[in-house]
Protein backbone atom coordinates (compact mmCIF):
# COMPACT_ATOMS: atom_id res chain seq x y z
CA UNK A 1 0.00 0.00 0.00
CA UNK A 2 1.70 3.29 -0.91
CA UNK A 3 1.63 5.66 1.93
CA UNK A 4 3.24 9.04 2.02
CA UNK A 5 4.33 10.03 5.57
CA UNK A 6 4.48 14.29 5.47
CA UNK A 7 7.99 13.78 6.23
CA UNK A 8 8.87 12.04 2.82
CA UNK A 9 6.94 14.57 1.54
CA UNK A 10 9.26 17.11 -1.23
CA UNK A 11 8.82 21.14 -0.40
CA UNK A 12 9.35 23.49 -3.40
CA UNK A 13 9.60 27.50 -3.11
CA UNK A 14 8.84 28.76 -6.82
CA UNK A 15 7.59 32.65 -6.92
CA UNK A 16 7.23 33.26 -3.84
CA UNK A 17 5.27 30.52 -2.27
CA UNK A 18 6.10 27.09 -1.23
CA UNK A 19 4.55 23.43 -2.93
CA UNK A 20 4.59 20.30 -0.61
CA UNK A 21 4.28 17.50 -2.99
CA UNK A 22 2.91 14.56 -1.51
CA UNK A 23 1.74 12.66 -4.88
CA UNK A 24 3.68 12.67 -8.17
CA UNK A 25 5.46 9.63 -10.39
CA UNK A 26 8.02 9.99 -8.07
CA UNK A 27 6.16 8.97 -4.74
CA UNK A 28 4.43 6.24 -7.05
CA UNK A 29 1.48 7.94 -8.54
CA UNK A 30 0.63 6.98 -11.95
CA UNK A 31 -2.17 9.13 -13.37
CA UNK A 32 -2.52 11.98 -10.94
CA UNK A 33 -0.70 15.08 -8.85
CA UNK A 34 -1.67 16.41 -5.37
CA UNK A 35 -0.04 18.89 -3.34
CA UNK A 36 -0.06 21.48 -0.57
CA UNK A 37 0.32 25.12 -1.27
CA UNK A 38 1.16 27.45 1.29
CA UNK A 39 0.48 31.54 0.08
CA UNK A 40 2.08 33.82 2.02
CA UNK A 41 0.24 37.12 3.04
CA UNK A 42 -0.18 39.73 0.38
CA UNK A 43 1.26 37.73 -1.95
CA UNK A 44 0.45 37.55 -5.65
CA UNK A 45 1.18 34.56 -8.33
CA UNK A 46 2.60 35.49 -11.43
CA UNK A 47 -0.23 35.30 -14.22
CA UNK A 48 -0.79 31.80 -15.90
CA UNK A 49 -2.44 29.16 -18.26
CA UNK A 50 -2.58 25.88 -17.08
CA UNK A 51 -3.09 22.60 -19.71
CA UNK A 52 -4.06 20.51 -17.68
CA UNK A 53 -7.16 20.22 -15.34
CA UNK A 54 -6.42 21.65 -11.68
CA UNK A 55 -9.18 20.95 -8.31
CA UNK A 56 -8.23 23.95 -6.19
CA UNK A 57 -9.45 23.61 -2.54
CA UNK A 58 -8.73 26.27 0.04
CA UNK A 59 -8.07 25.01 3.26
CA UNK A 60 -7.30 28.08 5.46
CA UNK A 61 -7.39 31.44 4.90
CA UNK A 62 -9.22 33.79 2.02
CA UNK A 63 -8.02 34.49 -1.55
CA UNK A 64 -8.39 36.25 -4.91
CA UNK A 65 -8.91 34.15 -8.02
CA UNK A 66 -9.21 35.34 -11.38
CA UNK A 67 -10.07 33.45 -13.64
CA UNK A 68 -10.03 34.90 -17.26
CA UNK A 69 -10.53 38.28 -16.19
CA UNK A 70 -13.01 37.52 -13.97
CA UNK A 71 -12.36 37.59 -9.76
CA UNK A 72 -13.80 35.84 -7.07
CA UNK A 73 -13.03 36.19 -3.25
CA UNK A 74 -12.77 32.54 -1.79
CA UNK A 75 -12.77 31.20 1.95
CA UNK A 76 -12.06 28.23 3.54
CA UNK A 77 -13.80 25.03 2.50
CA UNK A 78 -14.43 26.93 -1.06
CA UNK A 79 -13.27 24.51 -4.47
CA UNK A 80 -11.88 26.51 -7.68
CA UNK A 81 -12.00 24.64 -10.83
CA UNK A 82 -9.57 25.49 -13.22
CA UNK A 83 -9.98 24.31 -16.64
CA UNK A 84 -6.98 23.63 -19.20
CA UNK A 85 -6.75 27.19 -21.46
CA UNK A 86 -8.10 29.43 -18.94
CA UNK A 87 -5.85 32.51 -17.30
CA UNK A 88 -5.68 32.11 -13.69
CA UNK A 89 -4.39 34.68 -11.05
CA UNK A 90 -4.21 33.81 -7.35
CA UNK A 91 -3.57 36.70 -4.53
CA UNK A 92 -3.68 36.39 -0.82
CA UNK A 93 -4.70 40.38 0.13
CA UNK A 94 -4.93 39.00 4.08
CA UNK A 95 -2.33 39.42 6.60
CA UNK A 96 -2.51 35.93 7.40
CA UNK A 97 -0.83 32.69 4.68
CA UNK A 98 -3.27 30.71 2.86
CA UNK A 99 -3.14 26.64 2.72
CA UNK A 100 -4.78 24.95 -0.41
CA UNK A 101 -5.02 21.57 -1.60
CA UNK A 102 -4.20 20.84 -5.78
CA UNK A 103 -4.82 18.02 -7.52
CA UNK A 104 -4.13 17.55 -11.03
CA UNK A 105 -2.99 14.66 -13.68
CA UNK A 106 0.36 14.22 -14.63
CA UNK A 107 2.34 16.38 -16.97
CA UNK A 108 1.14 19.65 -16.08
CA UNK A 109 2.62 22.98 -17.33
CA UNK A 110 1.97 26.76 -17.04
CA UNK A 111 2.41 29.39 -19.00
CA UNK A 112 3.55 32.73 -17.84
CA UNK A 113 2.89 35.81 -18.98
CA UNK A 114 6.21 36.68 -20.32
CA UNK A 115 5.45 33.36 -22.95
CA UNK A 116 8.19 31.52 -20.60
CA UNK A 117 6.92 27.72 -19.86
CA UNK A 118 7.07 26.37 -15.97
CA UNK A 119 6.95 22.66 -16.09
CA UNK A 120 6.61 22.37 -11.94
CA UNK A 121 8.62 19.37 -10.59
CA UNK A 122 5.93 18.24 -7.71
CA UNK A 123 3.04 17.83 -10.47
CA UNK A 124 5.64 15.95 -12.97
Amino acid sequence: MPVVRSSEAVAHEVHGARFVSYAAPRSGSKELCAWRAEIPAGHRAPVHTVNREEIFLLLSGELLVTLDGRTERITAGDTVIITPGVTLGIENPTQEAALSWVTTSIGLQAELADGSTLTPPWAN
